[in-house]
């Protein structure tokens, strides 16, 4: 078992509109199809959507965990058809975003707790770098920085990166390139926002993996379902796989 929070992998992006939760359903569906056990923590504030995206009407939520009701554990929901379990979070509550410092880091040590009984926590958080987003990036895990070819994603994410390490000097930081026409298009995207990093941070952010664009992912999304189960085997869910693989060879 990992170190405490070390097994928590945060899905962030600069921006919203790159298909950031989807990565973030899809490499939980790779863990679970590698036989890992995953866990999907939506924490994306006021934003969360997991659950629709999955077609999912979960019976708690963390907007219920930050009302007292239950504890977090209780709040997870089983996603049979991908393999995985879902911690929802609540659209338009803003849950996470009312939240103090200290009640903030409660919910971490909470989800903590819950991470060691999985192998991979998966945290889709909010697009930018708000509180609840800059106190799980602090947790040792990997950090996933999801980002297109589009200047705006990529002046975003690099803004991203520059204020977490800012915050986290020592955080693993690591790109993937959504959307990408092709593999080698997707590596001159990272290579753009590395030598940026490189040039005013002093650090070059490794690449995680390109995800090619694949209509598929749109019919999943319109569908509710997961796209590895909807579409297996199709080019978006196969670079999720290798960037799966990846993570669990190492650095």
């Amino acid at each position: 078992m990992a170190p405490r929070g070390r097994n928590i992998i945060t899905v962030a992006s600069g921006k919203g509109g790159v298909g950031k939760t989807w990565f973030a359903v899809t490499l939980a569906n790779a863990f679970a199809e590698l036989g890992r056990r995953a866990l999907l923590f939506d924490g994306d504030l006021g934003l969360a959507n997991v659950d629709i995206q999955l077609g999912l009407v979960p019976k708690r939520d963390l907007g219920g965990v930050i009302a007292g009701r239950f504890g977090l554990a209780d709040a997870v929901t089983r996603y049979d058809e991908g393999g995985f379990d879902i911690l929802p979070g609540r659209s338009g509550s803003g849950a996470l975003a009312g939240l103090d410092g200290n009640r903030l880091a409660e919910v971490r040590e909470s989800l903590f707790a819950l991470a060691e009984g999985y192998d991979h926590v998966i945290a889709d958080m909010g697009a930018g770098v708000d509180p609840a987003t800059r106190l799980l990036t602090g947790s040792g895990g990997i950090v996933l920085v999801v980002t297109t070819d589009e200047p705006t994603a990529l002046t975003d994410a690099y803004a991203f990166i520059k204020l977490t390490w800012a915050k986290h000097p020592t955080v693993d930081v690591r790109i993937v390139v959504n959307l990408a026409e092709s593999k080698k298009a997707g590596e001159r995207t990272h290579e753009t926002l590395a030598n940026a990093c490189n040039k005013f941070l002093g650090r070059r952010p490794p690449l995680a993996g390109t995800i090619r664009h694949d209509t598929k992912v749109k019919d999943a999304i319109r569908h509710q379902t997961a796209l590895l189960h909807r579409h297996p085997g199709c080019p978006a869910g196969t670079d999720v796989g290798t960037i799966a693989k990846a993570i669990l060879s190492g650095p």
